[in-house]
């Protein structure tokens, strides 16, 4: 069983048969595909900038599964959704992430995971410890995000950081922020469950934003809004870094350009993870400090998919996890 996004924007479910692994791959029994905010543009925008919804497509990027075949027979693993080339300068220099000829789950002609099978580059897949589940693997990709845009925003110990838009990423770059000893973590969004995420992880919610106008030396968007990068610059200090991590709508951002200007704003640009970012989450999932499952709101079966998406639109708890192994009640 399979479940598409139609052109016209109904989900429906298919009966397909088993994917076979091709060169290189491995086929998976998909164990868990959490939804993010770009499967929410692909549902409610029909697309994601200029690629649209124009034949029928399995959404779903974020996974792990249980590999069916070879030496990790029955190992649960994480999957890094992003297919590049690796043959050119950047994917070779270890920024396969700006590899402009990749493919990715879930995008335009390559189906992703929301379905029980998967055949996927074995290169791509991470194994887990013993001691993680579904649960945990399936952040794996959402908090390699996390960890490549700290990785971008340099060093963080005794800093004053900002997070706008506390959806999941958000969230892990406030437990990251807090883990790295930011001098403060202020945190802002129009959801207020979010904000309360967020203060659990340690986050102090934006209250008067002209008090902490030009405070914050790093600011992380995560929104993809217009005016959530107003407001990462305003709370951004002269000679300060903003870091978009956040997908727009409709593939554009503005934002007031006199500020930016004024304060002579570094704006950086985020695209993904790395595959060393991708095997540290690996590692770090394996590990007690970083509190994961609490970001995970919704538990649904595969056939429940079309709720699991109704979810995902009304932006309703945190994250929303749909597991194709599970029978609905």
């Amino acid at each position: 069983m399979s479940v598409r996004l139609h052109p016209d924007g109904s989900v429906r479910l298919h009966d397909e048969p088993a994917p076979a692994a091709g060169d290189g791959e491995v086929l998976l029994r998909v164990a868990a595909v959490g939804l993010c905010g770009s499967d929410r543009h692909w549902l409610v925008e029909g697309g994601i900038g200029e690629a649209r919804v124009d034949s029928p497509l399995v959404l779903g990027h974020e996974f792990c599964g249980v590999v069916q075949e070879g030496p990790h027979r029955g190992r649960l693993v994480a999957a890094d959704p992003t297919i590049s080339c690796g043959h050119c300068g950047l994917c070779r220099s270890g920024r396969e992430n700006l590899c402009q000829e990749q493919r990715f789950a879930g995008y335009s002609g390559t189906d992703g995971a929301l379905r029980e099978l998967v055949a996927w580059p074995e290169r791509l897949l991470y194994p887990l410890a013993d001691s993680v589940g579904p649960l945990e693997g399936v952040l794996v990709e959402p908090l390699a995000i996390a960890l490549h845009a700290h990785e971008l925003a340099g060093e963080i110990r005794d800093r004053r950081v900002g997070v706008v838009g506390c959806g999941p990423i958000g969230l892990l770059i406030v437990s990251l922020a807090k883990a790295a000893g930011a001098a403060r973590v202020v945190v802002a969004d129009p959801l207020q469950h979010r904000v309360a995420a967020a203060v659990e992880r340690g986050g102090e919610a934006l209250a008067h934003e002209a008090r902490m106008s030009d405070e914050l030396e790093v600011v992380f968007e995560v929104a993809g809004e217009d005016e959530a990068v107003d407001v990462a610059l305003r709370l951004a200090a002269p000679g300060g870094e903003v870091l978009l991590v956040g997908i727009p709508a409709q593939d554009r951002i503005s934002f007031t350009a006199s500020v930016a200007r004024r304060k002579g704003l570094t704006l950086r640009n985020v695209r993904r993870s790395t595959r060393s970012s991708f095997e540290r989450a690996s590692r770090l999932v394996a590990e007690s400090w970083l509190e994961l499952q609490s970001l995970v709101t919704h538990r649904l079966p595969l056939d429940q998919t079309p709720r699991a998406f109704e979810a995902l639109a009304g932006r309703e708890g945190i994250k929303v996890i749909v597991e194709p192994g599970t029978q609905a009640a």
